[in-house]
């Protein structure tokens, strides 16, 4: 039996053979998963199995691993992505996904809307669903301030949103890496994510919601039975 890291490792492997060439520049994505794609791209690098990729990191933390595994990084400024690889905390249909439960769900928009191919997201079996809001709820980053009133707005789209606080201080506030609150809504089955991410981007302090929807070209999906690639 395959654990779920082994199921992120193999769907990693696949999504950078299948979608990495040489001379690429890949938005790399935050989280577990992506991590197993970043120091993928890096293995090969080492091993002169890639050459010239550079790596566009959506979080501090992504760009520190990149670093590490010899993944040369450049910023927007320089460079635009020729797609983006990145996790997943949940794929619906047509491969809307939410994303963001690592909270830098801004970032990593920004770098998928800019990809010139588009997303590839990369995740284990689990992360699949038949309706976006079932298995996580939806991350959506605010300003911080006033972001009671923004919750309060966020409320009346009908779901129940939860300022994240600080792991390593449970009464701080969690704070994203562009200095942001992150409110996590809880919505049950969401029948149209498109129309709810667009009311929660005319909610004033409401920055941009994990909801993900029209960005993904494929789906790199490792379970038990092996290893799928979705395509919308």
């Amino acid at each position: 039996m395959i654990d779920a890291d082994g199921q992120k490792r193999d769907a990693a492997h696949t999504a950078v053979g299948r979608f990495v060439g040489s001379g690429a520049t890949i938005g790399l994505g935050s989280g577990t998963t992506s991590a197993f794609v970043v120091r993928r791209i890096g293995e090969l690098l080492e091993g002169g199995d890639l050459t010239g990729v550079r790596g566009i990191p959506t979080s501090e933390g992504t760009a520190a691993l990149a670093r590490e595994v010899g993944v040369p990084t450049v910023s927007l400024a320089e460079a635009r992505p020729t797609l983006t690889l990145d996790g997943a905390d949940e794929i619906g249909p047509g491969l809307a996904a939410v994303k963001g439960l690592g909270g830098a769900l801004l970032r990593e928009k920004i770098v998928a809307a800019a990809s010139t191919t588009g997303l590839v997201l990369v995740a284990d079996a689990s992360k699949t669903v038949d309706a976006l809001g079932t298995r996580a709820p939806v991350p959506v980053e605010v300003d911080p301030y006033g972001w009671q009133a923004t919750l309060e707005a966020l409320s009346s789209l009908g779901c129940q949103p939860r300022l994240r606080m600080d792991a390593a201080d449970p009464q701080q506030p969690f704070v994203t890496d562009g200095g942001h609150y992150i409110a996590d809504c809880a919505f049950d089955a969401i029948d149209d994510p498109a129309a709810l991410e667009a009311a929660i981007r005319a909610i004033p302090g409401a920055l941009e919601s994990g909801l993900f929807v029209g960005l993904a070209l494929a789906a790199v999906v490792a379970g038990e039975d092996g290893v799928r690639v979705l395509e919308a």
